[in-house]
């Protein structure tokens, strides 16, 4: 179903352990969302036997966010990018400016009014894009966009596999209502093979 809204943008700082793997701090609002645009790029192999193929894989190569935001604070800048602020307060960008990779989490109202909740594991950004204009007879909003490469994690999930994107629609069969009222609260760690908790038949513990 198409979507008609778009909010709560958030990041999460990525620390790394020991093994490379990747540590999440708490998220924090990132800016008031605009607009957001992601595309993916697929490896492709293709395998030939007897004349036609035989064998497709493809697999998730990387992937490109352009989000549109009202503004973008300091204390983002510096995260995202690898601006510094001087002793006056004024916010710095050179050209060896490194921005460390974030998670990125945001969610979009669908049409019947539920929402799609998203976190993308890994992204790192460039310099935002700024876009100015002189006033004329009518008002026109210049807003920033920033774009960043979405990559695979290096931290495997329950089933080995290092994924770049969680995804979940509320109300829809089988979603936990705890994984959507604690989405923007941690970013999503997937979960497989739960334990099963067997139902308390009431006859307490033998001594």
């Amino acid at each position: 179903m198409a979507t008609i809204g778009f909010d709560k943008l958030y990041y999460a700082k990525i620390t790394h352990g020991e093994d490379e793997t990747e540590i999440y701090d708490a998220p924090v609002p990132l800016a008031k969302a605009i607009k957001a645009d992601l595309s993916v790029e697929l490896s492709e192999a293709v395998l030939y036997a007897d004349d036609s193929a035989a064998e497709i894989i493809k697999e998730f190569k990387s992937g490109k966010l352009s989000l549109g935001v009202d503004d973008i604070g300091r204390a983002a800048a510096e995260e995202l990018t690898g601006a510094t602020t001087d002793d006056n307060g004024v916010l710095i960008s050179s050209g060896e400016d490194i921005g460390q990779p974030v998670a990125v989490g945001f969610r979009a109202q669908k049409g019947d009014g539920r929402y799609r909740h998203i976190w993308l594991y890994r992204v790192k950004f460039g310099v935002p894009a700024t876009n100015l204009q002189t006033k004329g007879d009518s008002i026109s909003f210049q807003t920033p966009v920033i774009e960043g490469l979405v990559m695979r994690r290096n931290k495997p999930d329950g089933n080995g596999k290092r994924p770049w994107k969680a995804e979940v629609t509320e109300g829809e069969a089988g979603v936990s209502s705890e994984a959507i009222n604690g989405w923007f609260a941690k970013v999503y760690e997937p979960m497989y093979g739960s334990p099963v908790i067997p139902p308390d038949d009431g006859g307490g513990t033998e001594p």
